[in-house]
C-alpha cells in the first residue's frame, strides 16, 4: 500500500504505529497497513495512538515530519529532521495569492451546493418549503457571487445566503426538534448540536490535510481569522458531508429521549452522539478533501487551474 498523498493521517484512538528501515507500519486491533518509508512525507497523528521510538526515528531519517494534533484535528506540536525546512514555497505563495481568485468559486461552490441540497429534499418534503421569491433570490445570488468583483460582497452574499440556507432548512424538518436558524453556542435544539458536531469532525479532517501539505490553516481567502483556510475549504463540503447526515437523523432517527433540552443548553445523549459520529466517518469522504487540497496547492504554486468539488 502506498500514501495517496505526500502525508498520512492517522485518526481515533488505540493504533499502533511502528516502522522498519522499509515501511511504515500502523495496527489498527486486527487491521494491518503498511506504507513504503520513502513515500511517507509527513506523518499526521491525530488523537491517541502507541507511537514505537522506532517509527519515530526512521521517519525523521528518511526526511520526513510528523505532526501532532488533538482528537478535534487541532495542530499541537510536529517533530522536523535535524536541518529540516518546511515547504516555504507553499506557505510564500499562499501569502502572495489574490484571495479573490479563490474565494469566488469557494462561494459560488458552496451556495451551488446547498441548493442542490435544498431542492432536492424539495422533492421529497410533501410540502412547499420555499417562502415566495426565496428559490428565484439564492439563483440570482449565485450568479452574483460568479460576478462579484470584491471581496466584500462576496463575504456579504456568502453570509446572507447561508443564513437563508438553514432557514429553509428548518422548514423541512419536525417543528418539535425547535430548529429554526443555525446558531451559536451553546445550543439550544438537538438540530444545532448535531450539526456542530458534523462541522468539527469535517473541520478537523480538513485542517489535518491543510497542515499535511504546509499550508497555513489560519491564513483564508473567503474567510479571516483563525481556521479561515480551513472554513474556505468545508463550505462547499458541509451540504454532502454533514447536512444530509443531520437531515436524516432529524427526519428519521432522534427520537424524544435522545437528547435533554434546558434554557441553557441542549445535550445530545450518548447513543445517540456514538451512533453519528459513526454516520459521519462514512459520510465525511478524505480523499475528496485531500484532492481539494491537492487543488489548491497546484494553484498556488503552479498558477494551475482551480476549481472546487462540491457535490
Amino acid at each position: 500500500m502506498t500514501a495517496t498523498e505526500p502525508w498520512l493521517p492517522v485518526f481515533g484512538y488505540g493504533g499502533h504505529i511502528k516502522a522498519t528501515t522499509q515501511e511504515l507500519i500502523i495496527a489498527d486491533g486486527s487491521a494491518i497497513r503498511r506504507y513504503p518509508l520513502q513515500a511517507v512525507r509527513h506523518l499526521l497523528v491525530v488523537g491517541g495512538h502507541t507511537l514505537h521510538t522506532s517509527a519515530v526515528t526512521n521517519l525523521l531519517k528518511a526526511g520526513a515530519a510528523i505532526t501532532f494534533f488533538d482528537i478535534d484535528g487541532i495542530p499541537v506540536g510536529y517533530l522536523y529532521p535535524y536541518g529540516y525546512r518546511p515547504d516555504e514555497a507553499v506557505r510564500l505563495a499562499q501569502e502572495r495569492a489574490a484571495p479573490h481568485r479563490f474565494a469566488q468559486p469557494l462561494a459560488t461552490a458552496g451556495l451551488q451546493s446547498r441548493l442542490l441540497l435544498i431542492e432536492e429534499l424539495y422533492g421529497r418534503a410533501g410540502h412547499d418549503i420555499f417562502y415566495a421569491g426565496e428559490l428565484d433570490f439564492l439563483h440570482q445570488a449565485r450568479e452574483e457571487l460568479a460576478a462579484s468583483v470584491t471581496m466584500e460582497e462576496l463575504r456579504r452574499l456568502s453570509r446572507l445566503t447561508g443564513d437563508m440556507y438553514y432557514e429553509i432548512l428548518s422548514r423541512a424538518l419536525p417543528p418539535e426538534l425547535g430548529f429554526r436558524r443555525r446558531a451559536g453556542r451553546p445550543h439550544l435544539d438537538p438540530v444545532n448540536a448535531m450539526f456542530s458536531l458534523g462541522y468539527a469532525m469535517l473541520y478537523g479532517n480538513c485542517c489535518v490535510s491543510l497542515v499535511g501539505a504546509h499550508l497555513d490553516p489560519d491564513l483564508g481567502m473567503l474567510h479571516e481569522g483563525p481556521g479561515g483556510l480551513v472554513h474556505d475549504l468545508i463550505e462547499p463540503q458541509k451540504a454532502v458531508m454533514v447536512d444530509r447526515t443531520v437531515i436524516r437523523f432529524a427526519r428519521e432517527v432522534i427520537a424524544e429521549g435522545d437528547y435533554e433540552c434546558s434554557e441553557k443548553r441542549c445535550y445530545l445523549e450518548a447513543n445517540l452522539s456514538t451512533r453519528l459520529v459513526a454516520a459521519f466517518r462514512d459520510s465525511i469522504d478524505q480523499s475528496r478533501i485531500d484532492t481539494q487540497v491537492c487543488i489548491l496547492r497546484d494553484a498556488l504554486l503552479t498558477n494551475a487551474e482551480f476549481h472546487v468539488l462540491y457535490w
